[in-house]
């Protein structure tokens, strides 16, 4: 068996993410590279003195609830990313996306890429003091890999075949099949066994990881709280001693948290905030470029969105340069494929021009000359809301009636993936927002027709043979080329066939006191506090 490192191996299948030049509006991005360790000047402003800014405990004001904190069924970036304060897989995502080591200290692969065995860190042990090895890992794959337990990670886990201990410190995987993505899978959040058997289901309201923080409460609504973990296997690179996580969707309540201290980093930092905040004495504006695609998508077994003129009308009615101007106040770029350019084997399709005439004519020729009635849905948050009224106002124009639906996000999950088949689906238009870290992540998830919720994320029920047949191609080879080739036909037949409307990239906007360091939002809109600080 060959032994492969991490970094060449992340190479080889070019899926750790490249940060290509990013979207901009015209000033210059802030750098997302790790801040000089040095101590800051004290601030004599009255916010930097305030309760929150005390050296031991940070807070994070957000723009949603979190829904869950199992990351072994989590389907919103988010929660998502509050959890990898807590959890550590296998393998873990720095604040770049690029693949490093997490619980494995190293790795090794057949040709096939079919076999994987993991060398695991050692006298690290769960927040629980459930000690952490190659059984801990079993028990875990083997939740994931069965599909009775109906969770989310199931769709990236069914390939394996047989997950074995050899060793104490040593797993191997089997695979029943290649599957090129695999290596990018294995950052999944590895739970205390002990924790499992303690709270079943519940663990989504109760996690125990071995992440550099661990859970004190979760208020919901309100707060989720974690603090610092003195046992560590990286110990000293969080300084922060606790760490508060509050949801605040209205975007001026989190600006006004940000400039009076009672918040330390928002996310995400309001658009028509920048130039405002740029100047505010004590924070700063930080600026990432993105791999978060922002789109509608359309319920395509639902009339008339069954029809793919209608659906490319509605493309052509909508005002993607406007959209960005009015919605995103100029930060972004229009999205011309299925997926941001920072992605492996990106193909740019182009873009369906703004033609009000053009959408009248297809909607005549589908039998919708008069227009229809139709909904909209989407979270509570600030954004969302202008999202989708942005939408309203545009598909009117072409006698389209929408009704804007806002749910606070778990509702919302709830009645998009709790149902059985396509035809339970409520749904017919849904506002939101999807990151990527590779290619597969952002193909397979959303358009292969295994994916149908709930057991996937192909909210819009997209189903083509050929899509379909060039995803699976893709995913069990490791040439390069052929993967490009294949991944080009799925994004050339989606995008033509629109069961999204294709709005934009997302650059990613935050903001912070100037007093900390170490704490960042991702390409993929994570938050990264493994290097959490307070100077």
């Amino acid at each position: 068996m060959k032994k492969v490192s991490y970094f060449r191996a992340a190479s080889v299948f070019l899926f750790s993410v490249a940060l290509l030049i990013g979207c901009s509006s015209g000033n210059s991005p802030t750098s997302s590279g790790s801040s000089s360790g040095g101590s800051a000047a004290p601030s004599t402003s009255t916010a930097q003195e305030t309760p929150s800014t005390k050296k031991d405990e940070l807070v994070v004001a957000v723009n949603e609830n979190f829904i869950t904190m199992d990351p072994q069924n989590t389907g919103d970036a988010l929660s998502s990313g509050v959890q990898t304060s807590m959890y550590e897989g296998l393998m873990i995502y720095d604040k770049d996306l690029k693949l490093i080591p997490g619980l494995a200290t190293e790795y090794s692969a057949n040709p096939e890429a079919t076999e994987y065995t993991f060398k695991l860190r050692q006298n690290v042990k769960f927040h629980d003091g459930t000690p952490f090895n190659a059984e801990a890992v079993k028990i875990n794959f083997d939740r994931m890999s069965n599909q009775e337990n109906n969770l989310r990670a199931y769709r990236n886990y069914k390939y394996i075949k047989s997950t074995e201990v050899v060793d104490e410190y040593t797993v191997k995987v089997t695979l029943n099949q290649p599957f090129s993505a695999m290596i990018n899978k294995f950052t999944t959040g590895i739970i205390s066994p002990q924790a499992l058997e303690k709270y079943g289901k519940d663990i989504a309201k109760n996690p125990v990881g071995t992440g550099p923080y661990k859970f004190v409460e979760w208020v919901q609504g309100d707060h989720l709280t974690v603090e610092l973990n003195p046992d560590h296997w990286n110990k000293g690179a969080a300084k922060v001693a606790k760490i508060t996580y509050k949801p605040v969707p209205e975007n001026g309540s989190r600006v006004a948290m940000l400039k009076t201290g009672e918040a330390d980093v928002i996310y995400p930092l309001p658009e028509q905030q920048v130039e405002t905040l740029s100047g505010a004495e004590g924070v700063k504006v930080e600026r990432t470029p993105s791999t978060i695609t922002r789109y509608v998508s359309i319920n395509m077994v639902k009339k008339p969105f069954d029809d793919p003129r209608v659906r490319q009308a509605i493309n052509y009615a909508v005002d993607k340069d406007a959209f960005i101007k009015v919605v995103k106040a100029g930060y972004g770029a229009k999205l011309e494929s299925l997926m941001s350019p920072t992605i492996a084997h990106y193909a740019k399709q182009g873009e369906y021009e703004y033609d009000v005439e053009k959408a009248k004519q297809l909607l005549k020729e589908a039998g919708y000359e008069n227009g229809f009635s139709t909904e909209i849905w989407g979270n509570t948050n600030s954004d969302t809301m202008k999202g989708m009224q942005f939408i309203q106002q545009q598909l009117q124009k072409v006698g389209i009636t929408v009704d804007v639906k806002s749910m606070e996000e778990a509702t919302l999950s709830d009645e998009i993936y709790n149902i059985k088949s396509p035809e339970e689906a409520k749904m017919q238009m849904w506002y939101v927002s999807w990151s990527s870290a590779d290619p597969d992540n952002a193909m397979r998830s959303l358009f292969s027709s295994e994916n149908f919720p709930p057991a996937g994320a192909n909210t819009a029920f997209y189903k083509n043979d050929l899509v379909d047949k060039s995803i699976k191609e893709a995913t069990q080879s490791s040439d390069q080329a052929k993967q490009k080739e294949l991944y080009g036909i799925v994004q050339e037949n989606v995008f033509k066939e629109a069961p999204w409307i294709f709005l934009a990239v997302d650059e990613i906007l935050y903001g912070k006191r100037s007093n900390v360091d170490g704490v960042y939002i991702t390409p993929s809109g994570g938050i990264y506090v493994r290097e959490a600080e307070i100077k």
